[in-house]
């Protein structure tokens, strides 16, 4: 991508674009899975050193995902703010069976 997005808005769907192999998508739901637990066990515990293991376990598999299945570079190094959130956000789209709509509705190719 050569020219930055500024609006959050444009930034969604080059990030499903970004995601469009199922493989990438599911390492990172295994990698939001298991940040989301490790976030929990940081408070549940009081041990706030799980919060480093949440950064490891959801960035770890998500860059691996990115280097290994989809062969790109994460949106995170160059839009962290809006690629967290996005994270999430498809997290939210898989679980609530909404994807394939989100997917079809920015016309995303998935391999």
């Amino acid at each position: 991508m050569a020219e930055k997005l500024t609006k959050y808005s444009e930034f969604w769907p080059y990030y499903l674009r970004e995601h469009a192999k199922p493989q990438t998508r599911a390492i990172h739901y295994l990698g939001t899975g298991l940040a989301l637990a490790t976030l929990v066990l940081a408070f549940a515990t009081g041990n706030y050193w799980w919060l480093a293991v949440t950064l490891v376990a959801g960035y770890g598999p998500a860059w691996i995902g990115h280097f290994f299945i989809e062969h790109n570079r994460p949106a995170t190094f160059t839009y962290p703010f809006w690629s967290l959130i996005s994270d999430f956000r498809m997290f939210g789209h898989f679980v609530s069976g909404t994807l394939g709509r989100e997917l079809q509705k920015h016309q995303i190719r998935t391999a």
